[in-house]
């Protein structure tokens, strides 16, 4: 692939290039208080945004996310977990994703090389209707409802980026560390209780001379086995894009979307509820800030997405608040004219 430098695609991009450093987040645990089994991903729909395949600025740099998540599935809808069969599920979660990103000046592979590092805490409420006694042996709960404050896993990620004039790419790998807060017997969770591995890839047009910009990222998701309960969730696939027009350079507005679909069954559901694959897709606004921060630059989006298409996983709406700081990106700078030499 011929592409142009790190340093100049960055020079170009000049204050936007904050923003597509933080156009792909971590891959958080349940946003809805409920376990893996529960309906819910170890990827959450949405990570990726506007810009998230644009290079960033070379450096240590630092993201924290404020995600809240209100979700809800029908009173005769059943969901597995923990060896037992929930039924009229439902979810509130306030989550803090938080960590640093060092992106690499030396390029790699022609790109540019990133690696991040995020911890999650927060508060994680889940309710259920009725629970049914499972195969082991749980006892028959009606209207249950817990809540816990308490931390998550720890998901390291790592990304690679090229620039070829106003098209970029890239790669990524992320995962789950399963340190977090844990209970097969629990309806509210903060841990996944296994460990996932997603990668992908995305493309990202951005134009800076009109502010126009579009993004799509899609990525497939690998889930070991719960331990604790002897259930695997399938594979899943998903692609979050972006598409938003900068107004000025600080001022970004725009549509985000998702598409999740499992793809292959799970392993340890009930026969009566069969692969048990689960499918969202979910649309909404976005607005984004770029500021400067003392010698740093700044970065503030805002995001909504109201859900649709739900089978076998509760729907509801989510948003997130991203903050985000790097190294100021330099300026464009204008060819230097040639001289004459007498």
């Amino acid at each position: 692939m011929n592409n142009t430098s790190a340093a100049g695609g960055i020079r170009r991009l000049g204050p936007y290039a904050v923003a597509g450093l933080f156009g792909l987040t971590a891959a958080v645990t349940p946003c809805a208080a409920l376990a893996d089994e529960g309906g819910v991903s170890f990827w959450l729909p949405g990570n990726f945004g506007s810009l998230a395949a644009t290079p960033g600025v070379p450096g240590w740099s630092w993201a924290t996310l404020y995600i809240h998540s209100d979700v809800a599935a029908g009173a005769g809808q059943q969901f597995p977990r923990g060896g037992r069969v929930d039924v009229g599920i439902a979810g509130r979660a306030d989550l803090v994703v938080f960590g640093p990103t060092y992106t690499f000046a030396t390029p790699f592979l022609g790109g540019q090389a990133s690696v991040s590092l995020f911890g999650i805490s927060g508060r994680s409420e889940g309710s259920a209707a009725l629970s049914l006694t499972g195969p082991l042996g749980n006892t028959i709960g009606i209207n249950r409802t817990q809540d816990l404050t308490s931390y998550g896993d720890v998901i390291p990620q790592v990304s690679l980026k090229w620039n070829q004039g106003v098209h970029n790419f890239m790669v990524y790998g992320t995962g789950d560390i399963p340190v977090g807060d844990y209970d097969p017997s629990r309806l509210a969770n903060l841990g996944l209780g296994h460990g996932a591995i997603d990668g992908g890839a995305g493309y990202t047009y951005f134009n800076p001379q009109t502010g126009n910009e579009f993004s799509a990222v899609a990525g497939l998701t690998y889930n070991f086995k719960n331990t604790s309960t002897q259930y695997q969730n399938g594979m899943d696939f998903h692609v979050d894009w972006g598409a938003s027009h900068f107004f000025t350079k600080q001022l970004q507005l725009g549509v985000a979307g998702y598409y999740f679909q499992q793809v292959t069954d799970d392993f340890g559901a009930p026969a009566s509820l069969g692969g048990f694959r689960a499918r969202i897709a979910g649309i909404g606004p976005q607005i984004g800030f770029l500021f400067p921060v003392g010698d740093m630059d700044g970065y503030v989006n805002v995001k909504a997405y109201k859900e649709f298409a739900a089978e076998h996983r509760p729907e509801g709406w989510n948003a997130w608040l991203t903050f985000a700081l790097s190294p100021k990106a330099p300026e464009a700078t204008a060819p230097k004219p040639l001289q004459r030499k007498y």
